[in-house]
């Protein structure tokens, strides 16, 4: 399997590089989980990154490579998000829920 230096931001792991697997399509998972030890035996601690552009090429965009951002919450993107679906908790724009009057 090949394997690339990915850089970590934020949390415990900032400023560290840690040899990812890369995937099928050359690019490392979406979601880096590393599960830490607990001194008193109790169950691990996990913390989760998320894997974001390094930074974009000028002519096309293309991300030029991967690095990982710290997660406190753990939770942002764990789901599987279908375009039919509403967003979670989306304000809503009129008053009261109503609505718009668009005839005057």
């Amino acid at each position: 399997m090949k394997s690339e230096d990915t850089p970590f931001e934020g949390g415990p792991m900032d400023g560290r590089s840690l040899p990812v697997l890369l995937g099928p399509t050359g690019t490392p998972p979406k979601t880096y989980r590393i599960p830490v030890p607990d001194a008193a035996g109790g169950p691990p601690t996990v913390l989760v990154y998320r894997r974001v552009p390094r930074g974009h090429s000028k002519r096309l965009g293309l991300p030029k490579g991967w690095k990982y951002e710290y997660d406190p919450e753990g939770k942002r993107g764990s789901t599987l998000r279908w375009p039919w679906t509403k967003p979670d908790s989306a304000p809503d724009a009129t008053p009261g829920g109503k609505p718009d009057d668009t005839h005057g």
